[in-house]
């Protein structure tokens, strides 16, 4: 699942591939806006977590993931 977090001022957004489901995402960030957690925690597919403060978050983005491209190719 692809998830792109834009953090109030900064410049760039976050983006992560995480193993978990949308159901997972929505809900950690929904009791992170909600003030039930300061943070959002959500964990990548290599198993790193990312924490960012909840009361900086600008938008969460939760997506399908894509697949790479690789090589040349005639699109």
């Amino acid at each position: 699942m692809e998830v792109k977090i834009g953090v109030q001022h900064a410049p760039r957004e976050i983006v992560l591939e995480s193993g978990q489901s949308a159901e997972e995402v929505e809900r950690a960030v929904s009791e992170a806006l909600a003030g039930k957690s300061p943070l959002l925690s959500l964990v990548d597919e290599h198993g790193r977590k990312v924490l960012v403060p909840a009361d900086r978050l600008a938008y969460v983005e939760i997506g399908e993931p894509a697949p790479r491209k690789v090589g040349f190719g005639a699109l």
